[in-house]
């Protein structure tokens, strides 16, 4: 039997755009469940995290998401496109950065919320052939390697069965070669990661109504115009960090994708003005000021 597919908007776009709408929560909320292996998760609010203070239309294509669902914890879903060469520090790093920032001054340490860092990547991130991966922090004994664990009273107390629950998660998704397709929850959800497709028998929560809010065919005109932009800017990033790549030149990398990034802000921003879009709207897209962008020929 033939599956049926459709291509919808790619979850970095919709992190960054659709998903952060109230109304559109469900995808989320589906989405963190499948990948914690939760039966449910609500989210209470958004927040902002360290990545999403930046420029909303930042071509580094890397996006990230900050959520606090109904028991106070805290969720960092984080997409990157390109590669980095110290990426595992930069999850310590946003992990230590949440855990401070998020507890009020004068609390007690028991106050510490807890964390899980889901990391989107689309480039082969260190040495392994899996797809997911998972990291939490144990202790085990030097002489006798036992594991230590919370005491019957820390347990009730802190709402945890191990120590490690006290500590970050890490959930490392390698997307970009992915291709299976099962009646697994997990696989569907990689499935449409790695390839912006919901074939019609999908199932698993979150994509259900994906399918539904996410079709590119809901897009309106000013947003196909903006999404297909993107598109491009990856395009170009993609051949800008290959190209470099291919000579063996980390700098020369890092150079080029800047300067190609640079270009594209300046090309869609020149797209943007021919078809009629205000400066201001350009200008929240594309990061340029006004003044560039009337300039511009």
């Amino acid at each position: 039997m033939t599956r049926k597919k459709r291509t919808f908007i790619s979850f970095d776009w919709a992190l960054k755009h659709l998903l952060r709408e109230k109304a559109n929560h469900d995808v989320l909320e589906g989405f963190i469940s499948v990948i914690l292996r939760k039966g449910s998760i609500k989210i209470h609010r958004l927040l902002e995290s360290e990545g999403n203070k930046e420029d909303e239309n930042s071509k580094s294509n890397r996006v990230d998401l900050l959520a606090e669902d109904e028991n106070g914890d805290l969720l960092l879903i984080e997409v990157q496109g390109e590669p980095e060469q110290s990426y595992f520090q930069r999850m310590l790093f946003g992990a230590s950065t949440l855990v401070t920032e998020y507890i009020d001054k004068g609390k007690n340490y028991e106050n510490v919320k807890r964390v899980y860092i889901i990391n989107i990547v689309y480039f082969d991130l260190g040495q392994g052939e899996d797809v997911v991966y998972e990291g939490k922090t144990e202790f085990y004994g030097l002489t006798k390697g036992d594991k230590l664990r919370l005491t019957p009273f820390q347990q009730q107390k802190f709402k945890a069965e191990e120590v490690s629950d006290l500590y970050p998660r890490y959930v490392i998704l390698k997307v970009n070669d992915f291709n299976r397709w099962s009646r697994d929850s997990l696989d569907q959800w990689l499935y449409f990661l790695a390839n912006t497709e919901i074939p019609d028998d999908a199932d698993a929560p979150g994509l259900k109504e994906a399918r539904e809010k996410l079709d590119l065919m809901r897009m309106s005109r000013d947003e196909r115009v903006l999404y297909d932009r993107y598109l491009m800017d990856r395009v170009i990033l993609h051949n800008t960090v290959g190209g470099a790549r291919d000579e063996g030149k980390y700098e020369g990398f890092k150079e080029g994708m800047e300067k190609g990034m640079e270009k594209a802000n300046y090309e869609n921003a020149r797209r943007m003005k021919a078809d009629g879009m205000p400066a201001e709207l350009i200008a929240k897209y594309t990061g340029l000021d006004i003044e560039e962008i009337e300039a511009l020929n």
